[in-house]
């Protein structure tokens, strides 16, 4: 036998579309009330708020999961080891080409001087 506790809410039957829906206090709360459906008398899911049809719909047929991939590969770099030449400085061009490789008369013109 179920005993009334003061000012907790009641237990309560009701119907949603086909699904039949019932609502119970949960244990330790005042206020909230976990909702059970039920489909041809067979328990389909629970829920903590009202569930609409479609989130019995839902609960009924559930929409196909892919499967899970145990692990993503993807490039994760971790800390260099010591001792190793960072990966940029050996692919980089220079930036400008030093001044002993111009040919010979070639003036910069930082370099040159203002004519007067």
């Amino acid at each position: 036998m179920l005993r009334e506790i003061p000012g907790r809410q009641a237990r309560s039957r009701f119907m949603v579309g086909k699904y039949e829906v019932v609502a119970q206090p949960i244990p330790g709360s005042a206020h909230m009330l976990r909702y059970t459906v039920f489909l041809k008398g067979t328990r389909i899911g629970a829920m903590a708020s009202m569930p609409t049809e479609s989130d019995c719909r839902f609960l009924e047929s559930p929409p196909p999961v892919p499967p899970v991939k145990p692990f993503q590969v993807f490039y994760r770099p971790g800390r260099p080891k010591k001792g190793t030449q960072p990966v940029g400085t050996a692919e980089r061009a220079p930036a400008a080409a030093p001044q002993e490789e111009l040919p010979a008369g070639l003036a910069l013109p930082a370099l040159e001087e203002p004519a007067e």
